[in-house]
């Protein structure tokens, strides 16, 4: 079989006594802790709460490889969609007065005026 597949034959025999390697077990013990915070918060925590409590907790790595390991466990947090406004397909339909209120801009600013122009004259009055 290495002959037609053109390996060395320890490299064939090297594979059957592969072990895993120290970091990867260190990915794996941290996997299962940030499972077991993820889970502790009712998967509403991400990564960066995540790695701030493995920090606190004395284990000290990236938040960059807290986001790698969640990554290739599949876990992540609960978000909400962002409320988008949405236009909507009927025109408002402007009714009719029935107060006979004021809604013009003009009469707002003329009050503006007569009110900084009296706020002037008390001022010009006490000195």
């Amino acid at each position: 079989m290495c002959e037609v597949l053109t390996i060395p034959r320890s490299s064939y025999y090297h594979s059957f006594k592969k072990t895993v390697s120290k970091r990867e077990q260190e990915n794996q013990k941290l996997t299962k802790e940030i499972q077991r915070i993820h889970l502790k918060s009712r998967e509403r925590y991400g990564a960066p709460k995540i790695h701030k409590t493995l920090v606190n907790n004395g284990c000290y790595l990236s938040l960059k490889r807290v986001q790698r390991l969640m990554k290739r466990a599949g876990i992540r947090s609960i978000t909400k969609k962002k409320y988008r406004p949405y236009l909507p397909k009927e025109k408002a339909v402007q009714l009719n007065n029935l107060l006979k209120r004021d809604f013009s801009t003009q009469t707002i600013q003329l009050q503006s005026i007569v009110a900084s122009a009296i706020k002037l004259l008390k001022r010009l009055r006490i000195k």
